[in-house]
This record gives structure tokens, sequence and C-alpha cells, in this order.
């Protein structure tokens, strides 16, 4: 279980772009503290320079401010890379519907970009982040690779279309491509700050400073909350997959199922407050409920994750104390 007995080469190079967000700078510090060398793509327009200022006295780290949107620099990125785990796309359902051009321009075509390259440098693997919202409104639980709805946001038909192109790209140019859906992901380093950020680490640190926070709709709608270390297994375990499981897609999650108004009530709980939140509007875009099926990464990447959402919610609570 877990990833702390993944074995890779002595100097193996992983490039992580959208290495300075929070999913990425969590890939980059696990990849340093297993051995190996990290290389982190990242323009600065959602990644932060602190989670860059982290690493950057660490030898095996380097840091190239650059965006995928031009394929000169992901060239650049590529060389002599041994696995590329692409995290760099603008997230937010809401504000894809708001800027459907921009997003199509970062995520899908910044996607093309680094699989290109990646191909042309020879990388082994390219591993990249896809999502539950390509589910759309398929209404069956758990959700489970090959049963897709229609697309409910710009955002998930950004991730739909770097499934295909992933497909393609290991079809037709020997690229080993591994899509992972991430469900609801929290941990460490999640921005809690913004109209845009997400509900764990908002509610966190709206509850800590003693505001009243927002819950949009009834409350009543589900996740597959998943912890940051599940993601990073996930990540790993797709690098060192074989060739028959390239050119999939696979959901990364734990495989449970937390309602939102119970979370919100166990972080009063946990915090030592007495809250009752606000009620808004359901956001456009969003999903009623959402719970994984994670048999087909666990047979195929050995995928198994042992970060429950307890546990998880503990250590992110803690996390959170201590560094807001």
């Amino acid at each position: 279980m877990g990833y702390q007995n993944v074995k890779f080469p002595e100097n193996t190079l992983f490039l992580v772009t959208g290495g300075a967000g929070f999913i990425g700078s969590n890939l980059c510090e696990a990849i340093l503290k297993l051995g190996y060398k990290v290389r982190c793509l990242d323009d600065l327009s959602t990644g932060k320079q602190a989670n860059v200022d982290l690493f950057i006295s660490d030898p095996n780290y380097e840091f190239i401010k650059g965006d995928v949107k031009d394929l000169e620099t992901c060239m650049k990125a590529c060389e002599g890379v041994d696995y590329v785990m692409h995290q760099a796309a603008w997230g937010s359902v809401p504000r894809s519907i708001a800027m459907p051009l921009f997003y199509c321009a970062n995520n899908i075509m910044g996607t093309l970009n680094m699989m290109e390259s990646a191909r042309q440098k020879g990388v082994k693997k390219f591993v990249y982040a896809s999502s539950s919202s390509v589910y759309g409104d398929e209404p069956n639980l758990p959700k489970k690779e090959g049963r897709e709805g229609n697309l409910l946001s710009p955002y998930a038909l950004t991730k739909r279309a770097t499934e295909e192109w992933g497909k393609q790209y290991t079809r037709h140019y020997g690229l080993d491509t591994y899509g992972l859906r991430y469900f609801n992901v929290f941990g460490r380093r999640q921005d809690p700050n913004g109209a845009y950020a997400a509900v764990i680490p908002k509610f966190i640190k709206m509850l800590l400073n003693g505001e009243v926070p927002t819950i949009n709709g009834d409350g009543r709608q589900s996740r597959d909350f998943t912890y940051i270390e599940n993601v990073i297994e996930g990540n790993l375990k797709a690098c060192l997959a074989g060739k028959e499981a390239a050119g999939q897609a696979y959901n990364i999650a734990y495989g449970g199922r937390e309602y939102l108004l119970d979370i919100y009530y166990g972080l009063t709980k946990a915090l030592g407050v007495d809250v009752e939140p606000n009620f808004g509007p359901d956001r456009a875009g969003d999903i009623k409920h959402s719970n994984a099926d994670i048999s087909k990464a666990k047979e195929l990447l050995g995928y198994d994750p042992d970060w429950s959402f307890d546990r998880g919610i503990k250590a992110a609570i803690e996390w959170y104390k201590e560094n807001l």
C-alpha cells in the first residue's frame, strides 16, 4: 500500500508540469523524498512561488518558469526526462463557463504541446491529470470508466478531449499515456483563497477566522473526497504501469462517499466552533453525486490507496492550523 516502496533507476528525472500548484508541488516533494530528480514547469498563473521556494535549494530540483501553451518551452522542459506528470491546467467549473476560449487553449492545446514534446524527446511514460467531471450527467454510482454521460462544463470538455488525445498518442505515436481522473482532491497546500477555492480548505480557513461559510445548494451533494497522498500514489504507480495499461483513463480516488453537510459539521466539531452555514444557489455545471469505482486502477496500475477520508481530513486540519 502507498508509494514509499516504489523503485525507479538511479538518476531518474521526472517533469512535473504545474509543479508550483497544490497537486504538483506535492508530487515534486514526494519525488525528492524518494531520492529522484524533478524538474518543475509552471507559469505561476495559479501556482505559487512559495511552492517553488520550498525545494529550490535541493540540488535534485530544477524550476522552469514557462507556459505549456508555448511548444518551444515544452520541448525544452522535456529534454532528458524519463517520466512526465502533467498537472498544468486551470481548474474550476464556473470559471471555465466564463472563459471557454482560455480553457481550450490552456487545458487542451497545453496538454497537446506536452504530449508532442514528450513524444519527440523520447519520454518513457506520460501521466496526466484528468477529472471526475468527465462523467457529466451519467447518474449511476459508483462512477465507472467507459460509462460517461453528457458533459456539463467547458472544463469537463477539456479533460475529455485530453483523454482522447492521450489515446491517439498511444495508438499512433507510441507514447504510453495514462489519464488519471481525480475525484475532489484535498490536503496540504491547497489554496483556501479566492472565488474558486476548493470547499474543504475554504471552510477550514473561514471557520478558523470566525467567518460563516456558504454552502452552494442544500449541502446534500456527495463527493469522493480524496486525500493528496492517494493521488501521489496514483501518479507514481502509473509511471510503473505496463504498456497494456497505456492509452486509457483511470479513476483515482479512495472509493468513499461524503456528504457536504456532514463534512461541514465534522469540521466545526474538529475545530471547536459552533457556526451554522449559509446556503447559496447551486453552482452551474456541478454534478450532484460523485463516487468512484477504483477497481480498474487497482488491477492495471497496482493502485491501492491507504488514506481514508477520516485519516486525510485530520491531517489536513492539522496542516491548516499550523500554516494559515
